[in-house]
């Protein structure tokens, strides 16, 4: 009897102890580590935060934590820093590499530097490179080389990995004419999460490289996605951080019923994201949550990419430190927040300098070739280098008073007004344009294209007159601008005798600055160049 019942006993905790690891059986568990937006960041900031190093340290020790994670990007890891204006891309090969990526979306400025160097990139990294929004069959240069998805394998468990990237590709870089991009972001992500769930993976993260603005217009009809990670826009979700535009992650519910939970995490190497999922036996998110992790400087280095990141500096230095001649008494803004929504000493500057090179009645710059501010004190080579890190040649042409407003129109057409009439710091884009010779006022409460309220050409003794639109004006403008960048479509198609081919931009403001001597506040004084009505700017944070 005694036997029996031990036999019994036996079995009860063998059935149990197999329910248990059935139910265990049932679930997975897996650490989504995310970035976006890095731009070669790969130093710390000014402030000693973020940087490469630091991103590392608390990758290694997540992974030391958890037994399941990927490490994933979603675009823009070249152009912002000297790393990516001396290295182009070979500086991101070792860190990524160094830092055992997983996949990566591709974005935008992967392509600005052209075909070739995005293939160099490719070649070099021990990872896939995603878009599936790309037809690249007649490219010599990237066909075969981007794949419209991936899948991971984590403990036996394969994770799908789709990538998109923004259709506007074509007019704010430099992709090579045989590269066709589609904006049919959610039919062409459902193509491909469907061929994944084909081959019966039932886990699958779409990295967007597209922007928040536009992801939240196309995630209600994404199916058989479960997580969604952008970029382009640099939004931080976070439930730490006071300015975060929500608390992280954000959910979705789809068409059909099912919730997609969203991450992104800023910019420039200053958070990581981290979502921890669980998926059920049926691939389906049983719950999601996490938050972007700030890369403190007190967090202590991983030491293998700080060497990584002293070696690729070496060659940077040299460039970082020669001296211009020039030195400014004052911070030169260049913020994004600022340069793309309003008039910006930086902008005021760098137009002034291309019309004094060229002597071009009018400057036109779009202010997504402004990349950050100048401190006070002397002005290196690499703090314009860091202001204008494309090279862009400068571009000289005529055109009429009439294409001019159609050039402005453009300029402003993105401005997008809020709740209350307040114009947001927030999604700007980079074609909003900074001017020299001329003053313009728009109204972002009316239609794109009917937004310009009024145009008045600089008569060179202190005093404005109206553009007529019938008249003929010279411009300089840089060559990305002119052959149709950033929309301005109308230069390419109705620019007259334009010549693409002068001088290097951060050059020709190089050269300003040390004509100027000294920078002082005066000089940086708003002009009343850009003036918007109809509508309130919200304020700095």
């Amino acid at each position: 009897m005694r036997k029996l019942v031990l036999l019994l006993t036996i079995l009860a905790v063998l059935i149990a102890t197999g329910i248990s690891i059935a139910q265990e059986e049932e679930t997975f568990a897996l650490t989504i580590m995310h970035t976006n937006d890095t731009h070669a960041a790969h130093a710390p900031n000014g402030d000693g935060d973020g940087g490469a190093a630091i991103q590392a340290a608390v990758i290694n020790q997540i992974r030391a934590e958890v037994e399941n994670s990927i490490l994933l990007d979603a675009g823009d890891r070249f152009s912002g820093t000297l790393f990516h204006t001396v290295h182009l891309g070979a500086d991101q090969v070792q860190v990524m590499n160094a830092m055992g990526y997983d996949a990566m979306a591709l974005g935008n400025h992967e392509f600005d530097n052209g075909d070739d160097v995005l293939a160099a990139f490719i070649d070099g990294v021990e990872f896939p490179v995603l878009a599936a929004n790309l037809d690249l069959t007649n490219s010599a240069e990237l066909t075969g080389k981007v794949l419209p998805h991936a899948v991971i394998e984590v403990n036996g468990q394969q994770i799908g990995v789709i990538g998109l990237v923004t259709a506007d590709t074509v007019e704010i870089a430099n992709p090579g004419e045989n590269v066709i991009f589609s904006a049919d972001y959610a039919p062409v992500a459902n193509a491909a999460a469907a061929e994944l769930t084909e081959q019966g993976v039932n886990k699958i993260v779409l990295l967007t490289h597209t922007g928040y603005g536009v992801d939240e217009t196309f995630i209600a009809n994404l199916e058989n996605i479960d997580i969604v990670l952008g970029g382009h826009s640099h939004t931080l979700f976070s439930n730490q951080n006071a300015g975060a535009a929500g608390d992280y992650p954000v959910e979705f519910e789809t068409a059909a019923g099912s919730v997609i939970y969203y991450g992104q995490s800023g910019a420039n190497t200053l958070y990581l994201g981290r979502m921890d999922v669980e998926f059920d036996a049926a691939g389906m998110v049983v719950s999601a949550e996490g938050d972007s992790i700030f890369l403190s400087r007190y967090i202590t280095p991983d030491e293998t990419l700080a060497a990584v990141v002293a070696d690729l500096d070496e060659e940077v230095v040299a460039l970082r430190e020669q001296p211009t001649g020039a030195s400014t008494d004052v911070v030169l803004v260049g913020n994004r927040n600022v340069c793309r929504i309003e008039e910006c000493p930086l902008g005021n500057l760098i137009a002034d300098a291309m019309r004094a090179h060229t002597g071009a009645q009018i400057a036109i710059m779009n202010s997504g070739g402004i990349r950050a501010d100048v401190d006070a004190g002397e002005i290196t080579a690499g703090d314009l280098l860091t202001v204008q890190p494309f090279g862009n040649l400068l571009a000289t042409f005529e055109i009429t008073g009439e294409n001019l407003i159609a050039a402005l129109e453009n300029g402003v057409s993105r401005v997008v007004v809020g709740e209350g009439n307040v114009v947001a710091r927030s999604d700007l884009s980079g074609r909003f344009p900074q001017v020299s010779g001329i003053r313009y006022t728009f109204d972002p409460s009316q239609e794109a294209g009917s937004r310009i309220v009024s145009v008045e050409i600089d008569n060179g003794d202190g005093t404005f007159s109206p553009i007529d639109p019938a008249a003929t004006y010279s411009v300089v403008s840089n060559g990305f601008v002119r052959q149709g960048g950033d929309g301005y479509t109308v230069f390419a198609e109705s620019a007259i005798a334009p010549y693409d081919f002068g001088a290097v931009d951060w050059e020709v403001t190089r050269d300003y600055f040390v004509s100027l001597g000294t920078i002082t506040e005066d000089m940086i004084a708003v002009q009343g160049r850009i003036t918007m009505t109809g509508a309130t700017l919200a304020p700095l944070e």
